[in-house]
């Protein structure tokens, strides 16, 4: 069965009432079909954030070495988001794998707070700063055109 969910961004108090008379009239139209689940929580990622996400992270794939088994080798955009996702936690989770090794386990990205996604990406930018990634996104491109002018 496929899942439902509605959303409604509250941004002030008169959020408050134009939501819960929203949600109430959701509510009440549900549960003619079942129980209905109410949540509330911080606004996900934007579509604008993600799509900034994967040319950074093949930016950085295709400029920058992954120290892998030992050997610096190319890795995927992949890999490197699972790299700056643990990053960004400060805590690398680790599992047993199935047949023996380790499994790092990183954050998911479609779980993240448009201020945890912020997050990761300044920290891609950071790291890029510091190894010399040049950005191949336009905005990027156009603020160091900018900085080199000034």
């Amino acid at each position: 069965m496929a899942r439902h969910e509605l959303q409604r961004e509250i941004r002030d108090e008169q959020g408050i009432r134009f939501a819960a008379a929203w949600m109430e009239a959701m509510a009440r139209k549900g549960l003619a079909a079942g129980p209905v689940l109410l949540s509330l929580g911080r606004p996900r990622r934007s579509l604008d954030q993600n799509a900034k996400l994967w040319p950074m992270l093949t930016d950085v794939s295709r400029q920058c070495q992954l120290v892998v088994d030992g050997e610096p080798v190319k890795a995927s955009p992949e890999d490197w988001k699972d790299v700056f996702t643990a990053a960004l936690r400060r805590h690398q989770r680790v599992a047993k794998g199935i047949d023996g090794g380790l499994v790092f386990l990183g954050m998911r990205t479609s779980r993240m707070s448009k201020r945890e996604f912020s997050d990761l990406i300044e920290l891609i930018y950071a790291y890029g700063a510091e190894h010399g990634v040049e950005w191949s996104e336009p905005a990027q491109r156009t603020f160091s055109e900018n900085m080199r002018v000034a």
